[in-house]
């Protein structure tokens, strides 16, 4: 395949290589670590909506690419729940962080079983999925930010993001079971 046909899966690829860049400029004693791991991850969060943006208008999509996108998505927003914690260890980033990891790794899991049914097309992603996403991505960024900016309390306002995100979590989860749950009692075969 020549580079062309493979920009999608590159653009993937640039996010995964952003992971190891972001923790390593977080946890580095550098001036402003923090803003520039958040940079980072920005970039890495604009990979994710261009790569899927180019496999749909190029008909660039892959077997790879359809492989690799949503692990790169659950590492990089995991990683950086997993830096928040570790760098401001309170209550409500714990919970934040067990709530979406949480649900992140459940409907994976359920995803694979139904798809293993021939009924990956029951869980396929709604729009509180994507709402949820942007949240995440917006909070996330903000609180590794962490720096008030305009006099705004950066921080603060991407823990709101992610407190309305793990909402948004929990309850697309529960869409997802229910739409699953009969197969899962055995009803549908």
């Amino acid at each position: 395949m020549s580079l062309k046909s493979n920009i999608a899966n590159i653009l993937t690829l640039i996010r995964i290589a952003c992971i190891p860049l972001m923790v390593f400029v977080f946890f580095s004693n550098m001036e402003n670590a923090r803003p520039l791991s958040a940079i980072i991850f920005i970039v890495a969060a604009l990979t994710d909506w261009l790569d899927g943006w180019v496999a749909r208008e190029f008909d660039q999509s892959s077997k790879l690419g359809a492989f690799l996108d949503p692990v790169a998505d659950k590492l990089i927003v995991c990683i950086a729940l997993l830096m928040i914690v570790q760098s401001d260890p309170t209550v409500i980033n714990t919970l934040i962080s067990i709530v979406i990891i949480g649900r992140e790794i459940s409907i994976s899991a359920l995803r694979e079983w139904m798809a293993e049914l021939g009924e990956r097309h029951q869980v396929s992603v709604i729009a509180f999925s994507k709402l949820k996403t942007i949240l995440q991505m917006v909070g996330l960024s903000c609180m590794l930010y962490q720096e008030s900016l305009f006099a705004i309390d950066i921080y603060t306002t991407g823990m709101i993001a992610l407190i309305v995100a793990s909402i948004l979590t929990v309850w697309t989860m529960v869409i997802y079971l229910v739409k699953a749950w009969p197969y899962l009692q055995g009803g549908i075969e």
